[in-house]
């Protein structure tokens, strides 16, 4: 009985009809302090709609990068906010998180394209909240920033899942 209940429930996420769910959620939590593997995912079915659309363009895979985009950017924006309830940081000691304040001072909010990068992407959202960036400004470059990200791992999908099939 319980593994019937698993079964289904891990179905949810797994199925053809709950790709964008199973995106939504792993874009999401990849973007906060809690793992969530946002690239496989996103490369799995991206990979899947290139066999069946035959095309780099579909409104499918469209619809996925918005989703993967947008999921990512709200998970983002969710560590930015917790980063404004935490006074700044006086003298951070660990080396990334001293990169990330320097160059978020540096920049302001235009250092968010880079919130992608692993090891210092939470930081730099939750930095941005210490510093209090124009939410706006936070907002639009998250989500330029995970648009292009999303869109450089759909353009090197692409001619694996090509190569495999020729």
């Amino acid at each position: 009985m319980i593994t019937d209940y698993l079964l289904s429930f891990f179905s949810l996420f797994f199925s053809a009809e709950n790709q964008l769910v199973t995106m939504f959620v792993s874009g999401f939590l990849s973007s906060t302090l809690l793992p969530g593997n946002s690239e496989v995912i996103f490369s799995t079915l991206a990979g899947q709609q290139i066999l069946l659309d035959k095309a780099l363009w579909s409104p499918s895979l469209v619809m996925l990068i918005l989703v993967a985009t947008f999921s990512n950017a709200l998970g983002s924006f969710v560590t930015y906010l917790m980063g404004k309830l935490v006074p700044k940081p006086i003298d951070p000691k660990n080396r990334y998180a001293k990169w990330a304040l320097a160059k978020s001072e540096k920049y302001g909010a235009v250092i968010l394209l880079l919130s992608w990068l692993p090891l210092v992407g939470d930081l730099l959202c939750g930095i941005a909240g210490w510093l209090k960036f124009p939410v706006k400004q936070t907002l639009f470059y998250l989500i330029v920033g995970k648009f292009l990200r999303y869109l450089l791992l759909l353009f090197s999908v692409y001619p694996f899942v090509k190569y495999v099939v020729e």
